[in-house]
């Protein structure tokens, strides 16, 4: 039996990345919680692989758990379809989104054919590098306070600009030659012309 071995990268953590050996006869069910036992998520949240190209274009769906349009539009469906099925690449590639509500974005492609080793259980995970990131689930809790940061930072950004305005201020009586910004240009920009 044919061994796949996919590199699983997060698409905004290039540096964070699984490469998992995968039997040819698994389905992408199969993938899918492996991937999962690998970055500790819950495999259970609607996801689903695409046939991609090169370019990681989207190609046909292949989903876990859709939603009721995609059901009537018959969408394939992980559980029913083996990896081999859409295997056609040496290097085939899948764009997979986990969990629709708060996805995150993976890059899953084959990166090397193996032949089985005896007495080896599969699927296996063969390298694991960097630390995945918190689960948007776990990520709830801060969510309030980042709003509180956006707003402290406005904050923080008004009262600079006042500081600015007080020190071009001092500037603008002591040293004429500096160019003027803000309203203290505008009120004076008559005087600049006549200097210049």
């Amino acid at each position: 039996m044919a061994i796949y071995r996919f590199r699983v990268t997060f698409e905004d953590y290039e540096d964070v990345y699984r490469e998992i050996d995968m039997p040819s006869k698994s389905t992408f069910l199969d993938m899918h919680e492996e991937i999962h036992k690998t970055t500790g998520y819950a495999a259970d949240a609607s996801s689903s692989f695409y046939v991609s190209n090169d370019q990681w274009k989207k190609g046909t769906e292949i989903a876990f758990k859709p939603i009721q349009r995609k059901r009537d539009a018959e969408v394939l469906l992980m559980e029913n379809i083996r990896l081999s099925k859409f295997i056609d690449d040496p290097h085939q590639k899948f764009y997979y989104i986990y969990n629709f509500d708060r996805p995150y974005d993976f890059q899953v492609e084959l990166i090397k054919i193996l032949k089985e080793e005896a007495g080896k259980e599969y699927p296996a995970l063969f390298k694991s590098v960097g630390q995945v990131p918190k689960t948007m689930t776990a990520a709830n809790f801060p969510v309030s306070d980042s709003v509180e940061e956006d707003e402290y930072v406005e904050e923080d950004d008004t009262q600079y600009g006042v500081d600015d305005e007080d020190e071009l201020d001092g500037f603008d009586s002591e040293d004429e030659d500096e160019e003027g910004e803000g309203e203290e240009e505008r009120e004076g920009s008559n005087g600049y012309e006549d200097e210049y």
